[in-house]
């Protein structure tokens, strides 16, 4: 029997959100060199306002969470649009990618709940 690993599909982790698209907001990624799953935790660089993985060792802005991407994003190498989960949501913490206790409580400041 052949087994078929699926990547996360867009928008799985999302438990609630508030009406209409007012949880979401169009966004722009930075350039990456991996690819991004939806429901990774992203950061947002000061310097550009890009969206970008979160990372706590980062010291550009990324080292804080700032939403969760809605859908999987490609290597790119300059920016690119994407949409973020930026406010007042749940979503599941089990399927979210790169968060850390210190990420689920910066999420929860924006009203994105980690269940």
């Amino acid at each position: 029997m052949t087994v078929i690993n699926q990547s996360p599909r867009t928008a799985e982790f999302l438990l609630s959100e508030a009406t209409g698209s007012r949880s979401r907001e169009q966004i722009t990624l930075a350039a990456t060199d991996a690819a991004l799953p939806a429901g990774t935790v992203l950061g947002k660089v000061t310097a550009s306002g890009n969206y970008a993985a979160y990372d706590p060792e980062a010291e550009d802005g990324s080292e804080a969470a700032a939403g969760v991407l809605y859908a999987a994003a490609p290597v790119s190498e300059a920016p690119q649009s994407a949409v973020g989960i930026v406010r007042d949501a749940e979503v599941d913490g089990e399927q979210l990618s790169g968060s850390d206790a210190a990420a689920v409580a910066a999420l929860g400041s924006l009203g994105v709940i980690v269940r």
